[in-house]
């Protein structure tokens, strides 16, 4: 008997142990998001909040009655470069790393939330799509657990769907504003890689894409890097710009210069966009 109490006291320890390792794997950065989210909301409640615009003459403060959270405008879809979902989780949980997203999806298509929605991820970096520059701001980051040379699963894709239509039905996010960080930092990523199924998730409405060019002709006063800009693409590095297109709308990562059959698609996508 004595020994039977001491194997179901043993198993009952090892139980407790494990369930604790488990449940405090984050307990630690889920602390410090709740602390720095408790201080964003102290901010939140002072007023008038001295110089916050630089404005020394604003004395009076009036609290307005009409008022409510700002929300994105865009969902911009990333790869990892990382190796595993573990990895990716520990990076956006380091704060030196100084890196973060709103979401990240699996390869077996488990999806992690890392921040409210209406709080501001650090993902996108220098950017710069239309005339948004501050994307992080006005977006929703969604990482996918991806090194940059695989194909992205079917678990993963279906979980992207699902959460793409969650964001598109609770902020009103337009079809046209489900894009790529390679697409809004074209001279320095490529993410999600070419291999991402754009035109899959276009037709289900997160996305824009070209449509039929049988018959389509292209005017001849087109020009190709206006239309380009039209997109949404920085022209600053117009051959970076070039690539991001042919990589988001054409799965081609070439540099070279775009064909007449290529520039037929810009052409019809162009339309899209105005």
């Amino acid at each position: 008997m004595k020994q039977r109490l001491t194997v179901l006291f043993t198993l009952l320890v090892i139980s407790v142990l494990v369930y604790s390792c488990t449940k405090s794997a984050y307990s630690t950065t889920n602390k410090t998001y709740k602390k720095q989210a408790k201080e964003f909301s102290k901010l939140l409640r002072k007023y008038p909040l001295n110089d916050s615009a630089g404005l020394a003459y604003a004395e009076q403060f009036v609290g307005t009655t009409n008022l409510s959270m700002r929300r994105p405008n865009y969902v911009i879809i990333h790869h990892t470069a990382q190796n595993s979902c573990e990895q990716t989780l520990r990076t956006f949980t380091l704060p030196r790393t100084q890196v973060s997203a709103h979401y990240v999806i699996c390869e077996d298509g488990t999806v992690y939330h890392m921040l409210n929605d209406l709080l501001r991820a650090h993902h996108a970096g220098v950017s710069k799509w239309g005339n948004a520059t501050d994307i992080n701001s006005s977006s929703i980051g969604i990482e996918l657990d991806n090194n940059g040379y695989e194909y992205f699963t079917e678990p993963q894709l279906r979980s992207l769907t699902e959460l793409l239509g969650r964001l598109k039905r609770a902020f009103s996010i337009p079809a046209a504003n489900f894009i790529g960080h390679g697409d809004i930092a074209p001279t320095r990523k490529n993410d999600p890689n070419w291999r991402f199924p754009w035109q899959q998730f276009a037709e289900q409405g997160f996305g824009m894409w070209w449509g039929d060019t049988t018959g389509a002709s292209v005017p001849a006063t087109f020009d190709h890097l206006s239309a380009i800009r039209i997109v949404g693409f920085d022209l600053k590095d117009t051959t970076a710009a070039i690539v991001g297109f042919k990589r988001h709308w054409l799965q081609d990562t070439t540099k070279i210069s775009l064909t007449d059959a290529q520039k037929k698609v810009l052409y019809m996508l162009s339309r899209k966009f105005q």
